[in-house]
């Protein structure tokens, strides 16, 4: 009777000894794992998305894509109906024009004006000897005056041709002043002129850019998607209209506490695990680490000068590279939920 006592009570310490060792296992081979990593669930997969706005506004003539979808960089996505913006081409071309027209009669003023000038500086040279001539009529009829060889009326003929000659002269010599300012006046015209050429040749461009806006393009290869535009619908400057997730831009943002921090490095080994793919195995590296916590890039950041504080733990977002084959890639979409392990130590 006393025999099934004895191996109940040889039972329990066998039971409890094996959980001890199990426990034991465990516990060793989790100090030893959390020894060498730094986990964390706070994670999400992130990339670079591109809004696509529209630069004028208009209406929507056509649309060229499908929404997520692959597209390409450079591929017309959206096109905007462009009537407007031609007839303000062609208005900028015909105001250039004009100004190209008032240039060319500007250049023939000046031609016209240098040509008078040249005329006026002969008359000066003509005006010239006619000057000198009645000065040595008027000296050799003053000698003849003294002797009485001459007449008083001859002198006074002789004066007066001198005074004249004198006084075409100086008129021939202000008439050439006159014909070179204006020949100055002319070029500096000209100078206005051509400066508003260069405006009208400036508003010809600006208004073949804003034509140009009229055709959307993908600003990056990558999957078109949150399209928000129809056909026939007015959109405005500045707009939203969709957005494109570029191309080989995936990587990780894992949000560690901030005592995780110390023995996390750039270049150490992570593992991820997707939440939607458990089973695919993926691989990254640490890339680099945020300048300030997540709180503080919030729309209202935490004061911790106002009220009673209360200490809180605070969170750095760490950048994590994907290693990871095509088709894994492939299946990732920024905001899915993973789990990161950092191998801190080898």
């Amino acid at each position: 009777m006393e025999t099934p006592k004895k191996k109940s009570n040889k039972v329990i310490p066998i039971i409890l000894g094996v959980i001890l060792l199990v426990g034991g296992f465990f516990g060793i081979k989790e100090y030893l794992y959390l020894s060498k990593h730094e986990d964390t669930d706070d994670a999400q997969i992130d990339a670079d998305i591109s809004p696509v706005v529209a630069r004028v506004g208009g209406y929507v003539d056509s649309i060229l894509f499908e929404e997520n979808t692959h597209v390409n960089q450079g591929q017309m996505l959206v096109k905007l109906d462009e009537r407007d913006y031609a007839i303000k081409v062609e208005q900028a071309l015909a105001a250039q024009r004009g100004a190209s027209a008032s240039t060319n009669v500007g250049q023939a003023q000046i031609t016209a004006t240098a040509a008078n000038a040249a005329t006026a500086k002969a008359n000066i040279e003509t005006a010239r000897v006619r000057l000198w001539k009645a000065q040595q009529d008027y000296k050799r009829f003053a000698n003849l005056i003294q002797d009485g060889s001459i007449t008083q009326q001859q002198f006074d003929q002789a004066k007066a041709d001198r005074d004249a000659a004198q006084a075409t002269f100086n008129a021939a010599q202000e008439q050439y002043k006159a014909a070179l300012e204006q020949v100055g006046t002319t070029r500096t015209q000209l100078t206005v002129t051509n400066t508003g050429v260069d405006q009208r040749q400036a508003d010809v461009d600006f208004a073949k850019l804003q034509l140009s806006y009229t055709t959307i393009t993908a600003p990056a290869s990558g999957m078109v998607s949150k399209k928000n535009v129809q056909k026939g619908q007015l959109v405005q400057a500045g707009q939203s209209l969709f957005s494109i997730v570029n191309d080989n831009s995936l990587f990780v943002t894992a949000n560690f506490k901030e005592t995780q921090l110390e023995n996390i490095r750039e270049g150490q080994k992570v593992d991820i695990v997707v939440d939607a793919f458990p089973e695919e195995k993926v691989e990254g590296t640490i890339y680099n680490f945020s300048p300030a916590t997540g709180a503080k890039f919030s729309l209202l950041p935490p004061d911790n000068a106002t009220g009673n504080f209360v200490k809180v733990v605070q969170r750095v977002p760490v950048k994590i590279k994907i290693n990871a084959n095509k088709e894994v890639l492939s299946k990732l979409r920024p905001g899915m939920s993973v789990k990161v392990s950092v191998l801190t130590k080898a």
